[in-house]
């Protein structure tokens, strides 16, 4: 616009007022709208708590792989049987009484032990019997025996190993193989023939270790 005169340079001022004027107001108006806004948010906020998104149903949840457990304890029980293990080929005929039941003391053990294991002084609490079992289950059988007892406190117990009067030539095969694998086992203080009520030259009384 030209101007021409103080009266157009007064209009010109009045425009420019107007359009301030007019700016202002829409300024006002959108912080009105939102505060506003942000009071209804925070209105919903209280009402409702917090939120969480929700998971989205279309993905699939895969729980991680656990370990594989670690047998700890059987490998344990494992080495302890490799530790354990008692052989075929140990003579302990050196180390036997020489009375008429080949009975055992360990070294340092004195020859009343053996007098009170024959009256029966100890009680049995435990037996094994193993009749009918080739030798090598029954050198399995009698270390784990000897073994499991010993883990839970057991003093005295009779492993019947019979008489042989079913075995080839009426020999007993286990008689003498028994005495040599208790000779072998640490558990083992001593070990006497049975009396005749408690199976006789079929069995031996065993003493243990306290547990």
């Amino acid at each position: 616009m030209k101007i021409t005169s103080l009266q157009d340079l007064k209009k010109i001022q009045k425009s420019i007022a107007a359009t301030a004027a007019l700016q202002e107001a829409e300024r006002v108006a959108q912080l009105e709208t939102q505060r506003r806004l942000a009071a209804q948010k925070n209105l919903f906020v209280h009402a409702a708590g917090a939120v969480h998104r929700l998971p989205d149903k279309r993905q699939a949840l895969l729980k991680k792989k656990q370990p594989e457990p670690i047998a700890t304890q059987l490998q344990l029980d494992e080495q302890a049987v490799l530790v354990e293990a008692i052989s075929d080929g140990f003579d302990a005929s050196s180390l036997l009484e020489t009375d008429d039941s080949l009975s055992y003391r360990r070294p340092g053990i004195g020859i009343d032990v053996l007098q009170r294991l024959r009256k029966g002084e100890w009680a049995i609490q435990r037996q094994l019997d193993l009749h009918g079992l080739r030798s090598d289950a029954a050198r399995d059988a009698l270390s784990g025996f000897i073994r499991d007892a010993h883990k839970h406190g057991i003093r005295c117990v009779r492993v019947v190993h019979g008489k042989g009067l079913s075995s080839p030539g009426k020999t007993p095969v286990l008689k003498g193989k028994v005495r040599n694998w208790l000779v072998q086992k640490n558990e083992v203080l001593a070990f006497v023939q049975a009396r005749p009520m408690e199976g006789g030259a079929g069995a031996l009384l065993v003493l243990l270790q306290p547990g």
